[in-house]
């Protein structure tokens, strides 16, 4: 028992801060929800269920376009795909128990990654990690309740609301940028936009998301190529 409240406190800690700004972000989802016209509890069915962050955004828009479920599914595996390379370095071997494997998988967001690779070995254990990822879906959930009951009871409607993940990312691929002081990805992200603007306007988020999915495989081919070059000489 110890031990488990140990596990808990730990998470709480690790998780603390970004769960707090999961539960704001899910504030804006859930308000988003109810000023996209769907009733409210769709908040907490996204969320309960999907539990994807900037795929729940998505998911909002394209069920209220009508989106076939052909282009829905493809769309969320461009958007979620990267996930399935965190499998190769989350410590998920960590975690015991069926059932709690399988919601460390289900649960695995970016956060959570981040979180879970970047702490020390000696202490991060299993009860731990999952705490830690069932704190932040508590976060995310109950924001995106919060803001679509209130949404719901006072009417409340933020223009533009669905844009505040895409500023969100926007950020996040600045300060990587600045970190990195590499700019060729986001740049590339950009052209395949343009284009797909031009291409096919009324798909232009799955195409351009195809686009640079292909455009980055072939730069890394390429740069794989040159780097055994660079080495003979």
């Amino acid at each position: 028992m110890a031990t488990t409240t140990s596990d808990l406190r730990d998470a709480a800690r690790d998780v603390g801060p970004v769960a707090a700004g999961m539960f704001l972000l899910g504030t804006s989802f859930g308000l988003l929800v109810v000023g996209s016209g769907l009733a409210w509890w769709w908040a907490p069915v996204f969320s309960g269920i999907v539990f994807a962050g900037s795929a729940e955004f998505l998911l909002v828009a394209l069920a209220v376009a009508g989106t076939p479920l052909a282009a829905v599914a493809v769309t969320t595996l461009l958007v979620n795909g990267r996930h399935a390379f965190y499998g190769l370095s989350f410590p998920l071997h960590r975690v015991q128990g069926r059932l709690a494997r399988g919601y460390a998988v289900f649960a695995l967001i970016d956060e959570a990654y981040a979180l879970a690779t970047s702490r020390p070995s000696e202490g991060l254990t299993g009860r731990r990690i999952v705490a830690g990822q069932a704190f932040m879906q508590v976060a995310w959930v109950g924001g995106g309740l919060v803001g679509a009951l209130a949404g719901a009871r006072f009417a409340l409607h933020v223009p533009a609301l669905d844009f505040v993940f895409t500023a969100l990312f926007v950020v996040l691929a600045t300060e990587a940028v600045r970190a990195g002081r590499e700019a060729t990805g986001p740049l590339l992200a950009v052209a395949c936009a343009l284009v797909a603007r031009l291409v096919a306007p009324g798909e232009m988020l799955l195409v351009a998301m195809g686009l640079f999915v292909g455009v980055l495989l072939v730069r890394h081919a390429l740069t794989g190529r040159e780097e055994p070059d660079h080495a003979q000489h």
